[in-house]
């Protein structure tokens, strides 16, 4: 897999390390344990794979070279590159405006474009229907288009079904970016229905199986199926694709479930005219860094703390599977550890923060899982690990400890 240049201020001089020594040990990636750094006083139970992926590295190699090649020219991010708010303040900073929100609500007029801009599609991708508008304003969308190839191997994946007179189940959540772009490109050549998880597939099975009356489609599903859905038609055959950043084993679960449906319904014989096996759209970092977090729930430790975007859906899972074995905290970076000896972090299903007092527990050694998403810089990892040993006395140097772990290896 190639390599990408990403800023210096992103790479990171003590995760990175520990990174490289986990990929020069075992290169193939066969082993998932998490890294332990123990510091004395604090041991850190580090995740076997987590941070920056292919994409997200993809999108700011883009976006950084697109500053400097083009000094002096208005460049423009269609909305959020990543779900990262240090990432996407340090490119404000550097003079990029954003036209959307991460919800696609205009932060400016279409009109403000002119034909020499320059507008970066962010790692999610985008609708056709922004893509024809940016035509349009004679400004080529695919220029500076950093769509992540695994999103786009969604997409090409949705396309084929579609050839195939398949309707496209899309497991997503509607209003995140590459949902609505994924449903876009998908409804060009095919119907597709949107469900969030299986509490919503449950509802479609009911409407396949004839539980309850085809009428209940539009008032479940109305405003997430392209125009013109006729579940009596569009749900005979079917496959399902999802949002690259959903639990893979949600995605796979739903799939598994819709295929028992499509055999109760037709039966073996007629199984493959009703049901495509698409397993291959789910995304390897996704994969990796969901079964890597699975891995440190076999751990014992006394907290988590995960580092991310609060709008970011992968590192929201991460939290989600985390949280049934560890008090888990979902912060932004350091700021978050405060020297109040609280510590402010992000409560996904409310979507809220909350303040929590007495978070770092009193006994030595304290023993914390650390992991983040991946749109999230290893330097900020560096500075929750660094801002932690303020508040922990006698603990080793990191530095110090990293360095011989690097050369001699895990204690055995």
């Amino acid at each position: 897999m190639r390599t990408f240049n990403i800023p210096t201020h992103y790479r990171s001089s003590l995760i990175g390390r520990l990174k490289a020594f986990r990929k020069v040990k075992d290169p193939k990636k066969k082993d998932l344990a998490p890294t332990l750094l123990d510091l004395g006083t604090v041991r850190f139970i580090l995740a076997r794979h987590f941070g920056f992926c292919y994409g997200v590295e993809n999108a700011i190699e883009i976006s950084y070279r697109a500053l400097e090649d083009n000094p002096g020219k208005r460049i423009f991010l269609l909305s959020q590159m990543i779900h990262n708010p240090e990432v996407n303040e340090d490119l404000e900073g550097r003079g990029l405006r954003f036209i959307q929100d991460t919800h696609g609500q205009m932060l400016m007029d279409w009109d403000e474009l002119k034909s020499d801009d320059i507008v970066i599609i962010p790692a999610f991708g985008t609708t056709l229907e922004t893509e024809a508008r940016l035509k349009a304003l004679g400004i080529d969308p695919l220029k500076h288009n950093t769509t992540c190839p695994f999103v786009e191997k969604v997409w090409k994946r949705s396309a084929q079904l579609g050839e195939s007179k398949h309707t496209v189940i899309i497991h997503g959540k509607a209003a995140h970016e590459e949902t609505r772009a994924t449903f876009s490109h998908t409804a060009m050549g095919s119907p597709a229905v949107i469900v969030k998880d299986m509490a919503e597939t449950e509802e479609l099975e009911r409407i396949i199986t004839g539980e309850i009356p085809l009428e209940r489609f539009a008032e479940l599903f109305g405003t997430h199926c392209t125009p013109g859905f006729d579940p009596a038609k569009d749900l005979q055959r079917i496959g399902v694709v999802n949002q690259t950043t959903m639990l893979a084993t949600e995605t796979q679960a739903i799939a598994d479930h819709l295929k028992q449906v499509m055999l109760k319904k037709y039966g073996e014989a007629e199984l493959n005219k009703h049901f495509a096996d698409t397993r291959d759209t789910l995304c390897y970092a996704t994969n990796d860094n969901q079964d890597a977090t699975l891995e440190l729930l076999k751990q014992e430790a006394d907290l988590a703390l995960v580092v991310g975007g609060y709008n970011s859906s992968n590192t929201s899972h991460i939290v989600e599977l985390l949280e049934r074995q560890f008090p888990t905290y979902f912060i932004n970076g350091d700021k978050e550890l405060l020297r109040s000896g609280e510590i402010e972090h992000f409560i996904y299903p409310a979507h809220k923060l909350k303040r929590t007092a007495d978070w770092l527990p009193t006994k030595r050694p304290v023993t914390i899982v650390l992991t983040s998403g991946a749109s999230c810089p290893d330097t900020l990892l560096d500075r929750v690990m660094l801002k932690v040993l303020d508040f922990v006395e006698g603990a080793t140097d990191a530095e110090t400890a990293v360095s011989a772990l690097v050369e001699n290896g895990p204690p055995q």
